[in-house]
């Protein structure tokens, strides 16, 4: 068997479809099933529409002795692939991972729409056409795999059959950080109590609701530190709103970090805190769990699916202010429960293991 894997991103870029891609490329000939790549990356500086073109002709080639064309997003790669797939009369499987029109309307909206108000609602004549391109393309697989039963339910929304999407979870490939808790603090000049949050500065990260919660939780805790790793649209808006609270000395936007970076800040942190309105399955709340941080997160999609309320984590409601409080406190009022979450953090990581993320994969393919 030969499967070609359509990707928007192969090493040496670094970014999810990447890893996954390169995972694939390593494990699937040890079962014996060749595989073939297609990354989108040598023509993503062509004009827009000339470098679709290109990357369907590289498709139409590169699959040629292929059994399997297995495209790694609804859109840039996946519509040419299924064009491809469908001229060359070649099975077509399909990975989401979210909801590509949604995200490219909210970084243009200037408001937040939730993924799930979203799906109901009625936009713009520019996104309603990448919604149908991307259902289109989900209707043409044969199979279509999700990393969680959130974005199962979403795709079904579609109009996909239940019985033809199949829930594959992301392998987590492990986090490395060689500092100590003390180590990491003293690098980063933090003292007191600190909570870190993480992720790209857009306004459904729910990063200006931490901010605004800073000056009430100081009252019960006066040392507390918040450091936000990330960059994006964003920057400047939580910029201005940490002067005008007053909160220099107690929030540092810490800007874009590298990996490594970011897991010792995360190891030097009491919480971290992830008040985000969509993630499809975090791999940076396993990177928490792993590293031994307690979690508070939102109950929004793929999060109930890592986090068990009370169990190794806190779930609230996205942007509810009093709810964020009350668990930040709380937690830093019980020393126990913290140590409960530390201990069940890295047994459930090791639920989402590369041997069975490449073990479903297989088994799905020799079901086609």
């Amino acid at each position: 068997m030969k499967i070609l894997i359509a990707t928007p991103l192969f090493p040496p870029d670094i970014g999810g479809p990447a890893t996954y891609s390169a995972i694939l490329s390593d494990e699937l000939p040890k079962h014996g099933i060749d595989v073939c790549i297609a990354s989108f990356s040598a023509f993503r500086r062509l004009p827009r529409g000339i470098r679709h073109a290109a990357y369907f002709f590289l498709c139409l080639w590169r699959a040629q002795g292929a059994d399997i064309i297995y495209a790694q997003d609804p859109f840039s790669v996946g519509f040419p692939a299924m064009v491809a797939a469908k001229l060359l009369r070649k099975k077509f499987i399909l990975k989401i991972v979210g909801d590509y029109a949604w995200e490219i309307f909210q970084g243009s909206a200037g408001i937040f729409v939730s993924l799930d108000d979203f799906q109901n609602g009625r936009f713009d004549l520019v996104t309603e056409i990448r919604r149908w391109a991307e259902k289109r393309v989900a209707e043409s697989a044969r199979m279509v795999i999700v990393p969680s039963a959130y974005l199962k339910r979403i795709v079904a929304g579609w109009g996909k059959e239940q019985s033809k999407i199949r829930i594959i979870p992301n392998a987590f490939g492990g986090v490395r950080c060689l500092l100590t808790r003390e180590e990491a603090r003293a690098k980063y000049h933090l003292q007191g109590t600190v909570i870190v949050s993480a992720g790209r500065l857009v306004p459904w990260k729910g990063f200006g609701t931490l901010i605004e919660i800073v000056p009430d939780i100081v009252r019960e805790i006066p040392d507390l530190r918040l450091v936000i790793a990330g960059d994006g649209e964003e920057r400047e808006t939580l910029e201005l709103a940490v002067r005008a609270l007053g909160l220099d000395a107690r929030v540092m936007l810490a800007g874009r970090v590298r990996h490594a970076e970011l897991a010792e800040y995360i190891r030097a942190a009491d919480l971290f805190v992830l008040n985000t309105g969509y993630e499809g399955l975090s791999h940076q709340l396993l990177e928490v769990l792993a590293l031994k941080t307690p979690v508070v997160t939102t109950n929004v999609g793929g999060n109930p699916e890592i986090i068990r309320d009370g169990e190794n984590g806190v779930l609230v409601d996205y942007n509810d202010r009093e709810a964020l409080k009350k668990a930040i406190t709380r937690l830093f009022g019980d020393d126990a429960l913290r140590a409960t979450f530390a201990r069940t953090g890295p047994e459930t990581v090791r639920m989402f293991t590369r041997e069975r993320m490449v073990g479903d994969l297989i088994s799905l393919v020799k079901e086609l």
